[in-house]
């Protein structure tokens, strides 16, 4: 912590602690103590005397003392934060020149090329470190990833992230339920479409990265980085016309809303049910028998008293079971838990 948050380097903090813990020590008992080099700790020594976080012994010349951590370390935070502070404005300024320069972009300048999967991991991933307000994702294979579908610090940071997936993808089970259920854990939310024309990531309604036709693993792998211009507005126009298609999907049963009373298990196969999964790719997802879906399907429609599943879902529609905000119930305590249907996996 003091390494990341002070500027010191390992070795410091590590030097800084162990010399908080005695009264006084040579460079050489320090050394000892740290499992360190006499002559490295004699240097490391010297640094911190330099940050006022040593000093010499006023006894005796030859032996070191640490500095009170109250004032030398809160001294140290106040420096760190004026310099935050000032690179925040920095930042600010180099922000509003960006943005006078891509108002004067010409046709051309609007749209890069990005080439090779690497490149465009890398490019996506720096996007979305820098996201502000809120990511806009539709997923459609082939990935150029199969790590988590979004990074749960982008979200801790109040970055608002909605994500369209398409049936198709859940069928060939990447991403994979689980991943769909850390993702909802996290905060992201998350919707299930038929089908979706494209593979889009937009930030902050300022950048959008369209991936192209082709296969993610080769090299020959491109994509369109596109800027504030009237082709991103279409790209975000046709983002939330798909967002607002898509089925609203929720794994957990305290998401439901009006809904008969059910365990996560139960919601978790009724959302996949109406996103038009078949019963054994429920199960395949699920993790838990064809046999224990069926049966849960057939306890939803006698809940409700209707015959079919055009009914259940029909039914479902009509009293706004899905229609919920963020599905935060229960999540988080599902990271670690095993799936619900494991204990039913046998029927």
């Amino acid at each position: 912590m003091l390494s990341d948050v002070l500027g010191l380097t390992p070795e410091e903090a590590d030097t800084y602690r162990t010399l908080v813990s005695v009264a006084s020590a040579t460079p050489a008992g320090l050394a000892e103590l740290v499992g360190c080099d006499v002559r490295r700790t004699v240097r490391i020594l010297g640094r911190l005397e330099g940050r006022g976080l040593a000093a010499r012994s006023l006894g005796d010349a030859t032996r070191f003392v640490a500095s009170p951590p109250a004032s030398a370390l809160r001294a140290l935070l106040i420096q760190r934060q004026n310099q935050l502070n000032l690179a925040e404005l920095e930042l600010d300024s180099l922000d509003e020149i960006y943005r006078a320069a891509t108002r004067g972009r010409g046709t051309v300048e609007v749209v890069e090329v990005i080439h090779g999967s690497e490149v465009i991991r890398e490019r996506v991933g720096r996007i979305q470190l820098g996201a502000r307000k809120e990511i806009m994702n539709l997923v459609k294979a082939p990935f150029f990833s199969s790590g988590n579908m979004t990074d749960g610090a982008t979200i801790e940071r109040g970055v608002r992230y909605r994500v369209v997936v398409e049936r198709g993808t859940l069928d060939g089970q990447v991403p994979s339920f689980d991943e769909i259920i850390e993702a909802r854990a996290a905060g992201e939310e998350v919707r299930i479409a038929d089908a979706v024309p494209l593979k889009l990531f937009i930030v902050d309604s300022e950048l959008a990265i369209v991936p192209l036709l082709g296969s993610a693993s080769t090299a020959k792998a491109g994509a369109l980085l596109v800027h504030e211009s009237s082709l991103l507005d279409a790209l975000i126009a046709l983002f939330e016309s798909e967002w607002e298609k898509a089925t609203q999907f929720v794994t957990s049963a305290g998401a439901l809303r009006n809904a008969p009373v059910i365990d996560d298990l139960g919601a978790q196969i009724l959302s996949l049910l109406l996103t038009g999964l078949t019963d054994q790719a429920i199960a395949t997802q699920l993790r838990t028998s064809l046999r224990t879906v069926q049966r849960r399907i057939r306890h939803l429609m006698d809940s409700v008293n209707v015959q079919n599943r055009m009914q259940l879902g029909f039914h479902t529609a009509r009293l706004g079971w899905l229609e919920a905000g963020r599905d935060d119930t229960g999540e988080a305590s599902r990271r670690n838990a095993p799936p619900p249907a494991a204990a039913e996996a046998a029927q």
